[in-house]
């Protein structure tokens, strides 16, 4: 499934660049693919006694004059082929594409408490200036962490959590002990 995937993924990011729509294709793939993870919605794309031709339909009645028509004929291909399971992972494949053509990097951040705007602005600006990449966030807070962020992005992880600088003084206690 995922070669499939890959290849539905690859041919819509060579059609956005070919039409210098990289950044509407982004837009569009991100409201296809959050309009479509809804489980109920998930649950009728998959359905095998629904025919083709009302897939379509549900399709054409939720995204036709939303989406590129080059995306929408994607949607319709899906359906005619019974390939609807490839959609959503081909979607992601697509955002994937586009994000690193445009050189955009998420950032998982858990903190113990939530940032506020001009926290988020200012660890936006300095992962994206340390990773020459337009960076956004992914926030998260787990008061188990006591204080402190845990960065995970572009393959990279960054623990400044307190729960982390009281384990590494345990263990260098611990040491201290046995010396």
């Amino acid at each position: 499934m995922e070669r499939l995937s890959v290849i539905y993924a690859s041919a819509l990011f060579d059609i956005a660049v070919k039409l210098n729509a990289v950044d509407d294709f982004l837009r569009q793939a991100i409201f296809l693919r959050d309009s479509i993870s809804d489980d109920e919605f998930q649950k009728v794309l998959v359905h095998p006694q629904i025919p083709a031709s009302e897939k379509r339909e549900i399709f054409r009645s939720a995204f036709e004059g939303k989406i590129h028509e080059d995306l929408l004929g994607f949607l319709y291909l899906t359906a005619d082929k019974n390939r609807e399971a490839y959609l959503l992972p081909a979607l992601k494949g697509l955002i994937g594409f586009i994000e690193r053509h445009n050189k955009i990097v998420t950032a998982k951040v858990l903190s113990a408490a939530p940032y506020d705007e001009k926290q988020a602005e200012s660890l936006k600006k300095t992962l994206s200036e340390k990773l020459s990449k337009h960076v956004e966030l992914d926030l998260k807070v787990d008061p188990s962490l006591i204080g402190g962020p845990y960065i995970f992005v572009d393959g990279y992880y960054i623990d400044w959590t307190v729960k982390k600088k009281l384990r590494d003084l345990a263990v260098n206690l611990n040491e201290m002990k046995y010396a």
